[in-house]
């Protein structure tokens, strides 16, 4: 694609970044087909190439973007299957990431949307305010928007702490995070649990918290974030933290621990058991873990080696619907992608996935008990079951 971008313009590292991005899309369209949001609605302007169009146009005019670009750039899911299926190689991220900061910086959003962010972005990163929120959250399940769909995720939520389990081999830094440790510090447990039997010490790293996963794709600053968790890595070969969506975060080419980052299936090379009993797994691979880290083939590979009948879902590539914060920001489109998925896994007896959103918006009254990799594992090396297997 020709771009008109002004010299001052590209004088910014980021938005030059994107500009190269949108120079490499040649606008054959391949990508819109595994585009979970274009597969729903059929509108162009809800595909990547749409998508990448209106960017171009929004970045070059510079001010307010038209409020049709802010809804259709809301509204991706940020899963990066165009990404993958590009056969130009485009970074579609570089693109959005850029054309999201513009939108923070130059869009005036409605009070409640501008709320409900601040307290994504401020809140939910924070693993104290989160605990004090689960005790209210029975409470506010019934408020309107996304502060009621906050609240019904922490309702179902039965946050139990146990101990983390050090080894005496490999030092490795766990990330503390911020949403899963308050949620479900059980899988935080089974984590430490797994390496430790493999001659790995996970040591939790003092004075990180949030990976800054949760503001940056909002467009938000995560500097605060990232030097914390930068000064903490200290010391650290890797660094490991526990979902997917925020090791696809830290190991983007650029990121300050990006040679460091680690996800659990890197560490993990093997079972060390065999599963009590021989259920059928339906393994909801993560977008961030098919598209970012790249290890979808690896979980699979080692619920079948613990003994598991690991289950194909039609249409792996189709996200649920969780995305970070989408669910909360965009519930019907969200909604919409959860009923599709939980339509193609179909009756197993569980469903593994590997990070805490897919996780929780995956799990309801309707749907398998959902259950993270890493406890089937611990499970299966002899640990005990998961609390829902039970």
């Amino acid at each position: 694609m020709r771009t008109s971008f002004s010299t001052a313009q590209l004088a910014d590292p980021h938005l030059a970044a994107a500009e190269r991005q949108v120079r490499a899309c040649v606008h054959c369209g391949i990508c819109t087909a595994t585009c979970p949001t274009y597969v729903l609605t059929g509108d162009e302007r809800d595909g990547p190439r749409g998508r990448i169009v209106m960017m171009q146009q929004m970045l070059e005019e510079g001010g307010a973007p038209s409020p049709q670009a802010v809804h259709h750039i809301d509204r991706c899911l940020t899963c990066l299957s165009c990404r993958t299926a590009c056969p130009s190689s485009v970074d579609y991220a570089r693109i959005v990431d850029a054309a999201r900061v513009h939108i923070e910086t130059h869009h005036r959003r409605r009070l409640s949307e501008s709320l409900l962010r601040w307290t994504i972005a401020s809140v939910m990163s924070r693993p104290g305010l989160v605990r004090v929120g689960l005790i209210f959250a029975p409470l506010g399940r019934w408020l309107p928007g996304g502060l009621g769909r906050i609240a019904r995720m922490g309702a179902k939520a039965w946050p139990r702490a146990e101990p983390l389990v050090r080894g005496t081999g490999r030092r490795i830094g766990l990330m503390p995070g911020c949403v899963q440790k308050a949620l479900a510090p059980e899988i935080d447990a089974a984590v430490s649990r797994v390496p430790a039997r493999r001659g790995m010490d996970l040591v939790p790293m003092d004075g990180a918290g949030c990976c800054g996963a949760l503001a940056h794709h909002m467009g938000r600053d995560a500097g605060g974030w990232t030097e914390r968790a930068v000064a903490a890595a200290q010391g650290f070969d890797d660094v490991l933290i526990t979902a997917t969506g925020c090791s696809a975060y830290l190991k983007e080419p650029g990121h300050p621990l990006s040679a460091k980052a680690r996800d659990f299936l890197e560490l993990v090379d093997g079972a060390k058991g065999r599963a009590p009993k021989r259920l059928r797994i339906a393994w909801q691979a993560p977008c961030s873990l098919q598209n970012g880290v790249r290890l979808a083939d690896a979980g699979r590979a080692l619920l079948a080696d613990c003994g598991f009948e690991v289950v194909d879902v039609p249409e792996p590539h189709m996200c649920c619907g969780s995305a970070g914060s989408y669910s909360i920001l965009q519930p019907e489109m969200a909604d919409a992608l959860r009923a599709r998925k939980l339509a193609n896994i179909g009756k197993v007896d569980a469903v593994a996935t590997a990070n805490i959103g897919c996780l929780h918006h995956l799990s309801g009254p309707e749907a398998p008990p959902v259950v993270h990799i890493a406890q089937l594992i611990d499970w299966a090396d002899g640990g005990a079951a998961p609390a829902v297997l039970r």
